[in-house]
């Protein structure tokens, strides 16, 4: 039996994005890695990112988000941040492993009607989708 591939996603913890991103992840292929998802500092999670995950059935526990430093003294194989913020504090997390950068839009928390902001979290979702999706294929050839 292999050891399962470590993977952190990381985002500014207000838009739940490492959270959405580590549903996704698990959904799609959860047989080899260990997932976790933190945010710069620990934050509770937007409502939005839930129901958002809940229209593609995924749940995602509606608890806060980790703070990266409750992840400093583990090893990740990959750690995937996905805002610019996330990339500037990992700079100095410690890793033996890749850093990827996936840039993905803020979802414009409190910002627009019910509607607009329902449609940028969606619009998150599938982009971490095809990232994701993307992502595999690479690891496939690998």
């Amino acid at each position: 039996m292999h050891k399962p591939i470590r993977i952190l996603f990381v985002c500014d913890g207000v838009s739940a994005r490492s959270r959405m991103a580590e549903a996704l992840l698990r959904a799609a292929d959860d047989e080899r890695f260990e997932i976790h998802s933190a945010g710069i500092e620990a934050e509770a999670l937007n409502p939005l990112a839930v129901e958002i995950m809940r229209e593609i059935d995924m749940d995602i526990p509606n608890e806060p988000i980790a703070a990266l430093n409750d992840f400093e003294d583990m090893q990740f194989d990959y750690v995937i941040t996905l805002c610019d913020e996330a990339k500037a504090s990992c700079l100095a997390f410690p890793r033996d492993g890749h850093n990827l950068h996936w840039t993905c839009a803020v979802p414009g928390v409190d910002k627009g009607s019910d509607e607009q902001q329902r449609a940028a979290y969606r619009q998150v979702r599938d982009t971490l989708k095809q990232q994701i999706k993307a992502w595999l294929e690479t690891l496939e050839k690998e």
